[in-house]
């Protein structure tokens, strides 16, 4: 029986593509700064342009490369209107700029500045979602060319997208918090609390025949005597793990709780990549 094949364009891709819808979750409130923006464009329009180098170079799905080029062209787009647009700023961050120079103003009796008000119009957020809308055909492109059944596919695929983005945005944004400090937290609270929720998916979505049981079972032979089987069981259950942890930390008051959490999204990364692309791997031996 067929089982999915593991393909680095359709990998890139599907960062590319679950990045960008994340990076529109958490600006569509309009409180992170601008440069959190550039930052994941310019990321993951490179990401989906070494897709579609990939697929060109690697065997190629001509409608999974069309989109990872529209995909990198939607990046490039939204990059420069929020670079021409930066000056008008965002109105989220500014507000908060404001609210907290006038309560300290209030404590200290020291009279503060408040910010400039914004010139022109802001970067519309909506933007940021024209890259996944765009990578949807090349994904299902390259799920029904994978091979295998082809639901599981399409789930294995979809899931794993939003899986990767999302953990990867949180790591981040925990980051960008260094650049702007008096960010609410809820933000990354939010990216987190996604990425709990995805969890179960993608291991489902893995478990489903032919699936990592076929593995434990020996159905399947990963070349180490089931040893990458159970590894992929320890970092499904690490990652789990992680994100509670993660969220247990955000609960602390100190700011260097923030930062603590960015330390165990690094972990996460590793683990949630572990979690998708052994399992992908050993099933398409």
């Amino acid at each position: 029986m067929g089982v999915i094949r593991l393909d680095a364009a359709t990998v890139l891709l599907q960062w590319a593509a679950g990045g960008l819808l994340f990076l529109w979750f958490t600006t569509r409130r309009r409180e992170v700064g601008v440069g959190y923006g550039w930052l994941l464009r310019g990321t993951y329009l490179l990401l989906a342009a070494g897709a579609a180098f990939s697929g060109f170079r690697f065997g190629s799905v001509p409608l999974r490369e069309a989109s990872s080029v529209a995909v990198a062209a939607a990046a490039l787009v939204a990059l420069v209107v929020s670079i021409v647009r930066r000056r008008a700023g965002v109105r989220g961050q500014s507000a908060e700029y404001d609210r907290r120079t006038e309560r300290v103003a209030a404590m200290t009796g020291i009279e503060r500045e408040v910010g400039a008000p914004q010139a022109g119009r802001e970067f519309p957020p909506w933007l940021d979602l024209v890259a996944p809308i765009v990578a949807i055909p090349g994904l299902v492109a390259a799920s029904v060319d994978a091979g295998g059944h082809v639901w599981v596919s399409l789930l294995r695929t979809f899931v794993g997208a939003a899986f990767l983005g999302s953990v990867t945005d949180a790591m981040l944004l925990g980051h960008w918090y260094l650049v702007q400090p008096g960010l609410p937290r809820r933000h990354l609270n939010e990216l987190v609390r996604a990425l709990g929720l995805i969890w179960p998916l993608e291991v489902i979505a893995m478990l489903l025949p032919v699936g990592m049981v076929s593995v434990w079972n020996g159905t399947i032979d990963d070349g180490w005597n089931g040893q990458l089987g159970w590894f992929w069981a320890a970092c499904a259950v690490t990652t789990i793990a992680l994100v509670v942890v993660t969220r247990l930390a955000l609960r602390e008051r100190y700011y260097s709780a923030v930062m603590a959490a960015t330390g165990l999204l690094y972990l996460a990364i590793l683990t949630a990549f572990g979690t998708d692309l052994v399992a992908r791997a050993v099933l398409a031996g």
